[in-house]
């Protein structure tokens, strides 16, 4: 069986007396591609950002590793493995995509590997090697999501949690941004994927959950969801 690294118990998150999210429970093995799914508004990406240390809890725990993380800063966790690829890419505008990649690394001292996994990163992104000296603000919206994710991947993670990369973008980007999300996960990296595209995030998955109103209400295997009725209706638009 393998290792659990990512467990997450009861999850309570508010903002301002309004809960977002009202106790959430999911795990995440090693080696899995696990997709969040659910409409605008379900609390996703505020159950991503308390797990990456970026949203204070209101109840519940999050154990990575096998050992609780609440209230742990975002610095220490992406230190320990846990990353993000945040809703909005969150790219430097004024830096550099070469720049961009070197802040994913910040918390390295590595330097050879750090160039090494640099080249990594311009092998599944040619983009972004061809403009390697361009300002990041000056990307189209689809350059700047291939840029958050590189960067993401600079810090060596053993989760990487991506909200939303689709998001905004042309169908050609998103066909593209799904095939780097395979190629990420067939290195072995295991990815906690939260999308509205729920087609799409349920054919690449092997596991998925449905969140509505802050709760979780349905999970199991990706494949089989994807031919659920009620998915069908609710997310697939049939």
């Amino acid at each position: 069986m393998t290792q659990v690294l990512l467990k997450v118990s009861g999850l309570k998150v508010a903002y301002g007396g309004i809960q977002a999210v009202k106790g959430v429970d999911f795990e995440v093995r090693e080696g899995e591609l696990v997709t969040l799914i659910g409409s605008n508004g379900a609390g996703k990406t505020t159950t991503m950002k308390a797990i990456t240390g970026l949203q204070p809890l209101a109840g519940g725990d999050i154990e990575y590793l096998g050992r609780s993380i609440r209230g742990r800063g975002a610095w220490d966790l992406v230190k320990q493995g846990l990353a993000m690829v945040p809703e909005g890419r969150g790219v430097f505008t004024r830096m550099t995509i070469t720049e961009n990649l070197l802040m994913g690394a910040h918390i390295r001292n590595d330097r050879a590997e750090v160039a090494r996994d640099m080249e990594k990163v311009f092998t599944i992104f040619p983009r972004l090697k061809e403009r390697r000296d361009q300002l990041a603000g000056t990307m189209s919206g689809g350059e700047q999501q291939m840029l958050a994710m590189g960067r993401g991947l600079m810090s060596r993670p053993k989760v990487l949690l991506m909200d939303e990369p689709s998001m905004g973008l042309s169908p050609i980007m998103v066909d593209k941004i799904f095939e780097v999300v395979r190629e990420v996960y067939a290195q072995g990296v295991t990815i906690v994927l939260v999308e509205q595209n729920a087609s799409r995030a349920l054919q690449i998955a092997d596991r998925a959950y449905v969140m509505e109103s802050g709760v979780i209400t349905m999970s199991g295997d990706a494949r089989q969801m994807l031919s659920d009725p009620k998915v069908r209706a609710a997310y697939l638009g049939e």
